[in-house]
């Protein structure tokens, strides 16, 4: 497992000594800053891209539970605190666990213990974009402008939203399925990969309809796309 990235913001020096020698000796931690200055921590934040804040509650300026709405999604908090009326709010803002201060080094470990299991079954970000090799130069092709794919042979052919013809590149159908994110598209012929949300119905025979062009579906596919359907249909 990679390490977990870590910051402290507490406006008590002592404080984030303690916690920045607690993070340094322990193998699974990167201490990545350490910030006395709440305001400054969340400017600093967008840069260093934490997986993880030791944050203290009472501070001035911008106290713990407000600098927590601003903390982005992927990160997760560990609150540290010197006052037990906080512990119900915390949660309010999906924190892994609450310290008492003074910290043991005991208890800081039981809560690193949780930030590893979330750190375990977090899902990887997927891709937003992958090279493809034209014949005359690598194009970036960015995912969500994919309507759907055409497998000729050793040939695929993408169909894009911006341009009328489609590219085409030396590679079989398969390879590029391995490399397309699989919440985003899917296989549904032997010749076919479609963006899933830029379909935009599926007619009486079970095909699919993107963009006004027709794309089939084989009976071995049929089932994945109606169970697609059925997980996003707004009223049942």
């Amino acid at each position: 497992m990679h390490k977990i990235k870590c910051i402290v913001v507490d406006d008590e020096p002592l404080a984030v000594e303690m916690l920045a020698t607690y993070i340094r000796k322990t193998p699974s931690l990167e201490l990545a800053g350490t910030f006395t200055d709440p305001v400054q921590a969340v400017s600093a934040m967008a840069e260093i891209k934490p997986d993880l804040v030791f944050l203290d509650i009472q501070m001035p300026d911008l106290n713990g539970l407000e600098l927590a709405r601003l903390i982005p999604e992927d990160t997760r908090i560990i609150f540290t605190s010197a006052f037990r009326q906080y512990a119900f709010e915390s949660y309010e803002v999906e924190a892994l666990d609450y310290i008492l201060k003074p910290i043991r080094y005991q208890k800081f470990l039981e809560a690193v213990s949780k930030a590893e299991k979330w750190m375990a079954n977090r899902p990887e970000k997927s891709r937003r974009s992958a090279f493809i090799k034209t014949d005359r130069e690598y194009r970036n092709i960015e995912f969500d402008q994919i309507l759907y794919v055409a497998g000729m042979k050793d040939y695929v052919l993408i169909y894009l939203t911006s341009e009328p013809e489609p590219i085409v590149t030396h590679i079989t159908l398969k390879a590029i399925e391995e490399k397309l994110p699989s919440d985003m598209f899917m296989r549904v012929h032997r010749s076919y990969i479609v963006a899933l949300n830029k379909i935009t119905a599926i007619d009486s025979c079970g095909d699919i309809l993107i963009d006004k062009i027709s794309v089939p579906v084989s009976d071995s596919y049929r089932k994945e796309i109606e169970k697609h359907v059925k997980e996003n249909l707004l009223a049942r």
